[in-house]
């Protein structure tokens, strides 16, 4: 197992950041890491990186342990902060052959190259990092904790000021990566976790709520369903509200409803029936997939 953490807790003074936390990661996983802000995330990625020992429990990274081998550990792994540290008056090769050296790596000009290419620093490794934009900055820092090809990435926030097309790159990278070291990523992005993690681990005030992959999260965490419809003319609502298993029904724009009814309930043949019964066409009929921004908001009460 990559990451093993049992019943950890992490206090300061009266106030408890995390309670009881456990979770494994297995090799090759890519996890997204969610919560809201204050819920532990950062602390414990803090922990797992040796920045600082947790008050109870036992947190293991690749078999060690990060209080009392501390250095195997981060031999082992590749950190990138929410706050990027980097040395912004050296220029971009520069500053990853000097991390290069501190690790004590041979080879070091092929092997910065080989990592500029990897992560798309290219048009940009003649500057200063200083120079960069926050976008850039974010892959230097990529750059950084891959460097010493660690067996487990821990990334937060991995694409914050990446612009689209920078996101579609960086998020590919990181899915790249998975097939061969385990990531364990914190973002806020919902779309971002969907598109690349195999499994979501959610924590609110301190603890786990939820450890499954996205699509499980979305059917298990509902009572109900939402399908879409557009009509040539539009009904009333109270009709709709008449249909069996229909809880609400809310015009989206122009003849376009919203309908949500019970989950395992299929509304679409009453659909049909209702509009041959009142003369009305159905132009377009689809279900509204429930995202896991939903899921999100409804485990961690926000």
């Amino acid at each position: 197992m990559s990451i093993a953490v049992r019943h950890v807790f992490k206090r300061y003074g009266k106030q408890e950041a995390l309670a009881g936390v456990s979770f494994t990661i297995g090799k090759g996983e890519v996890v997204g890491f969610l919560g809201p802000n204050g819920a532990g995330k950062s602390t414990m990625m803090k922990i797992l990186t040796c920045f600082i020992p947790p008050s109870d429990g036992e947190a293991e990274v690749c078999g060690f342990d990060t209080r009392t081998k501390s250095m195997e550990v981060r031999r082992r792994v590749g950190y990138l902060p929410e706050h990027n540290p980097l040395y912004v008056d050296l220029y971009v090769r520069e500053h990853l052959d000097f991390v290069a050296g501190v690790h004590g790596l041979k080879h070091r000009a092929s092997l910065v190259t080989d990592l500029i290419d990897r992560v798309g620093l290219g048009p940009e490794q003649h500057k200063r990092v200083g120079q960069l934009s926050k976008g850039y900055r974010q892959r230097v820092g990529l750059a950084q904790a891959l460097i010493h090809d660690p067996e487990v990435l821990i990334l937060d926030e991995p694409t914050s000021g990446l612009d689209p097309n920078q996101l579609v790159d960086i998020r590919a990278l990181i899915k790249d990566l998975g097939r061969e070291k385990t990531v364990m990523l914190s973002t806020h992005i919902m779309q971002e976790v969907e598109a690349i993690c195999d499994r979501v681990i959610i924590i609110d005030k301190g603890r786990i709520v939820a450890d499954d992959t996205a699509s499980s999260l979305r059917s298990r965490h509902h009572e109900q369903e939402v399908i879409e419809v557009e009509f040539d003319r539009s009904p009333a609502a109270n009709q709709l509200l008449g249909l069996i298993g229909v809880r609400h029904a809310k015009r989206k724009e122009g003849h376009t409803w919203l309908i949500a009814h019970d989950a395992g309930t299929d509304v679409r043949p009453a659909v049909f029936e209702f509009a041959v019964k009142h003369g009305l066409k159905v132009l377009g009929l689809q279900k509204s997939e429930r995202g896991l921004e939903e899921v999100f908001k409804e485990l961690t009460g926000k």
